[in-house]
């Protein structure tokens, strides 16, 4: 992990949500318990889905499902979003923006430096819980505009084609071992911040190029 990035050719900042610009206050042990239950009533078995993230989880059960019974995939696929949008936007009801997070995109902006969100969340969470990111970032991709959610390249791809920039332009901002994951795949810095469930040892062990306290602090790098 570098102390100090060289960001005099970087021109565009991408963010995390939720954990790195805002609280959703998810609790992922309910939503994570909720779909175990939902794949137990179409018995899909626990061993399809070992050590796999949420929205994972849900992939795999359909993948399973399709080659037993295919009736059964597409129903199951929609009552699992729907339950964890659901929950994502009951969370938005009672989250909030960090302080700092429209300062920190108004003063990259007055830079010339480009801002965007990637995010697993649902748009209509982000949207609750920060009604003007329109006038603050020029992308947002939630998982509804990519058919492939971070960390797969593409997610944040599809973001960097948007702010116009190559991934040596950009650096990846998040909360999670998954988003330096990402940025490092896709080519970009990678920042991590302290602000969410992961620990700083979390973030070091997954070669961020460097970790800061809260992301309005990057201002500080440029």
């Amino acid at each position: 992990m570098n102390h100090k990035l060289d960001t005099s050719f970087i021109k565009a900042v991408v963010f995390d949500f939720d954990g790195t610009l805002a609280r959703l206050n998810i609790d992922f042990s309910v939503m994570r318990s909720s779909i175990r239950k939902l794949m137990t009533v179409f018995q899909i078995p626990d061993s399809e889905i070992t050590d796999l993230h949420i929205l994972e989880m849900i992939d795999a059960g359909v993948v399973y499902l399709n080659e037993l019974r295919p009736a059964d995939a597409a129903v199951f696929q929609s009552r699992a979003h729907e339950l964890v949008t659901r929950m994502e936007i009951g969370a938005a009801d009672e989250g909030a923006l960090f302080d700092g997070t429209r300062t920190l995109l108004a003063e990259l902006a007055s830079r010339s430096i480009r801002t965007g969100v990637v995010t697993r969340n649902c748009r209509i969470a982000v949207i609750k819980v920060f009604p003007d990111i329109a006038h603050h970032c020029q992308a947002l991709l939630t998982r509804e505009d990519t058919e492939h959610v971070k960390p797969h390249p593409e997610h944040l791809r599809s973001a960097l084609r948007a702010l116009g920039v190559f991934p040596a332009e950009a650096i990846m901002v998040g909360d999670h071992p998954l988003d330096i994951l990402l940025g490092r795949e896709t080519g970009t810095c990678t920042v991590g911040v302290l602000t969410g469930h992961s620990g700083r040892e979390d973030l070091r062990s997954a070669n961020a190029d460097l970790i800061i306290d809260k992301a309005i602090d990057i201002i500080n790098i440029f």
